[in-house]
């Protein structure tokens, strides 16, 4: 633990930190409403462990709670968790060794994990970040879901704490820094008008995931883009064309060959 300390960027560490804080409130949070939903206490327990996914557990939650199938429950969080495949190719280096130890790092894959590895271009810092940020909030979630799957099974009466409104609270803190992008809102609202709609008509937790089909022109129109733009250091520069050549090593930057 010394040498982490020693060789990992303070700041990471310190931002590592504030985050398990904040995953360890909406843990106990998660596990105090399921118990207080009438589940069993070791589905949460379990459930964690296996799942590892917050916004994933919430979703499969609230649909299992609102009188929804298992399987509806399931496929909204592979839906959700879809994200991460992506995620998983960016970081692909830090897996290094034996089968089991990707396998692992596999399971500790999440937004978060991920934002910190994305933070450094040197590969004992990714390596760093990663596994400390994954491991650390593994830990944290698990105990805090089991506090508060405890603290549900001993309350009389959970819902006078208010964390009922941790559920819809955390899924809105979710998709909140999505919503800055104008096309992001009206697919959001797009989704929301369609799951309405199909309410009276589908069983519950259907017209969530019909909900989805609203999203269809965000993924079209965030696909290829015949290398028309690349990211640079954080920002859109324009990349070259097929008519457009790239500047000899030799050319001064005053343009003398």
């Amino acid at each position: 633990m010394r040498s982490i300390w020693r060789t990992m960027d303070r700041g990471t560490l310190r931002d590592i930190g504030l985050v398990c804080v904040a995953d360890a409130l909406v843990g106990v949070s998660f596990g105090a409403i399921a118990l207080a939903g009438g589940i069993p206490l070791w589905v949460p327990v379990v459930m964690s462990v296996l799942v590892f996914a917050g916004g994933a557990q919430f979703a499969a939650l609230g649909i299992v709670l609102a009188g929804g199938g298992a399987a509806t429950a399931v496929v909204t969080g592979l839906v959700l968790n879809a994200r991460l495949l992506p995620f998983g190719l960016a970081v692909a280096d830090v897996y290094e060794g034996p089968w089991w130890r990707r396998l692992l790092g596999a399971q500790l894959l999440t937004d978060e994990t991920a934002a910190f590895t994305f933070r450094h271009e040197d590969a004992r810092q990714r390596r760093l970040a990663y596994w400390v940020c994954g491991i650390a909030l593994f830990v944290v979630w698990n105990l805090s879901v089991l506090v508060g799957a405890y603290a549900g099974s001993v309350l009389e009466d959970v819902n006078a704490l208010g964390l009922d409104a941790a559920f819809p609270a955390v899924l809105l803190a979710l998709i909140m820094p999505a919503l800055t992008e104008r096309r992001v809102r009206l697919a959001a609202l797009a989704g929301t008008l369609l799951a309405l709609a199909a309410v009276p008509f589908l069983p519950p937790g259907v017209p969530v995931l019909l909900a989805l089909a609203a999203a269809l022109p965000l993924l079209a129109h965030d696909g290829p883009r015949g290398g028309r733009f690349r990211r640079s250091r954080g920002r859109e520069v324009a990349a070259p064309g097929p008519d457009q050549t790239q500047p000899r090593a030799d050319q001064t930057q005053s343009g003398v060959p």
